[in-house]
């Protein structure tokens, strides 16, 4: 359990070092970043679960992934102020999910706008 527990803690330096990796080399703002991820991780997870966009499982496939993301920056990073931590996470959170989260909501409500 030890083991499996190491493990853990190595994968989730890794992911926090490969975004630091990628957010330095395109040299994107941080919050844009989660604006342009968010939205490519919302089209792939319609194409891997073979849902439309205007279903909520992909939303809510990036909704998970989002939060395990930030998960993550709670565990690795550790800020003077919890409060900045705490609701640089929620922003976070809210740039990732937003756009996707409005054009699901506009795909079901106005699907008419994304029809010929």
């Amino acid at each position: 359990m030890e083991a499996l527990w190491t493990a853990a803690i190595a994968a989730m330096g890794g992911w926090h070092q490969g975004k630091l990796f990628i957010e330095h080399g395109l040299a994107v703002e941080h919050d844009a970043l989660h604006v342009l991820v968010g939205m490519l991780f919302w089209l792939v997870l319609a194409v891997v679960l073979r849902r439309p966009l205007s279903n909520w499982r992909p939303l809510l496939g990036l909704a998970l992934l989002a939060l395990w993301n930030e998960a993550v920056d709670l565990w690795v990073e550790l800020w003077p102020d919890p409060g900045m931590q705490l609701g640089e996470g929620a922003k976070d959170l809210a740039l990732t999910l937003i756009v996707p989260a409005l054009l699901t909501w506009l795909i079901r409500a106005r699907p008419s706008l994304f029809v010929r």
